[in-house]
């Protein structure tokens, strides 16, 4: 069984490594840019973690399908940042600060066809299915992320559907980290299922733990501004969580909080704690936590099913301790 010390050093090389065309330097910059200010490569992580379950050793038929994933996420977080508005990403300024928004629309295009060339070198007797499962899960992430923007238009939206958006913009990609290293490693149908529902829920966790950090996180570890959901009224599990738990009257505080001004950093800071001061009252924070930890549980127990050896089922939980970690 391949250890968790060589997938860490494998992630490491295959990034280290990395290569894009260099002209013109105004498309690829930013895209080298974006690669190079790292993140924790969670889902080319995963993708190596469950290969490594049916597998001995890595080679180029896992690594550049496990990169396309973190390409392909990459891309999503260009043109997220352009959509939010955001300034900082990973503690350093957004592609669109950095240069423009025309540049990073572009630059983030092209990430997402560099990302269908990294997937196109699986193995040839796998890839029809992993270009499947990569296209779906692709699709569904532009879809997750339309449902967020519509949100933005609505006062508040029922948990369903906020679950549904963060399921699609969110835990889909996890998912499919997890089954393309299963499906690539040889793994059968069954457990293939039982990866992607490991990572689906894992996915949920750590994008309500995301809204959790981004209202309660510490900055630098964080690595952006703390507040922007709030001041964005970005529909956050707390955010919804608080309109299905408020009485008229704090629904009605809540509806003002949002509609405070955000021109100044005086202003931005007086909105987050404002909306901060009634979840506090809801007791919206703690119950994230809770939230968190359940679904956490409720990926370990398909862990289980898998029937897999002790080491080979350290691995998966030692995966899901450091993604869901983050909230302590």
């Amino acid at each position: 069984m391949i250890q968790e010390s060589h997938i860490d050093a494998a992630i490491k090389e295959l990034f280290a490594n990395l290569k894009f065309t260099d002209e013109p330097k105004g498309l690829y910059d930013p895209l080298r840019y974006m690669m190079e200010i790292g993140g924790k490569r969670i889902r080319p992580r995963l993708c190596l973690t469950a290969y490594s379950l049916f597998k001995d050793s890595f080679c180029d038929e896992i690594l550049s399908p496990a990169a396309a994933l973190e390409v392909f996420h990459s891309f999503t977080l260009i043109h997220d940042d352009i959509m939010d508005k955001a300034d900082v990403r990973r503690g350093v300024p957004t592609v669109y600060r950095r240069w423009d928004e025309n540049t990073a629309i572009l630059s983030g295009d092209v990430m997402s066809i560099e990302s269908y060339k990294l997937i196109a070198k699986a193995p040839a007797e796998v890839l029809p299915k992993a270009l499947e499962l990569f296209s779906k899960t692709a699709a569904e992430v532009c879809e997750g992320q339309q449902y967020d923007m519509d949100f933005e238009d609505m006062e508040c939206v029922p948990m369903s559907d906020y679950l549904k958006m963060i399921g699609l913009k969110t835990a889909v990609l996890i998912a499919c980290s997890a089954k393309m290293g299963a499906i690539i490693g040889g793994a059968s149908a069954k457990d293939c299922d039982l990866l992607y529902k490991y990572g689906y829920d894992l996915g949920l966790a750590f994008q309500i733990a995301d809204d959790w950090l981004d209202t309660y996180g510490d900055p630098a570890v964080f690595g952006k501004a703390i507040g922007g959901d709030i001041i964005n009224n970005k529909k956050s599990w707390l955010m919804t969580r608080a309109f299905e738990k408020a009485s008229a009257e704090t629904r009605g505080k809540l509806l003002t909080a949002m509609a405070m001004p955000v021109e100044t950093e005086e202003e931005k800071a007086a909105k987050v704690a404002a909306v901060k001061e009634i979840y506090a009252g809801l007791e919206v924070e703690e119950e994230a936590r809770q939230e968190i930890v359940r679904l956490h549980s409720q990926a370990l127990s398909y862990v289980a099913d898998l029937g897999l050896g002790a080491e080979e089922t350290a691995l998966l939980e030692n995966y899901a301790k450091k993604l869901i970690g983050r909230t302590k």
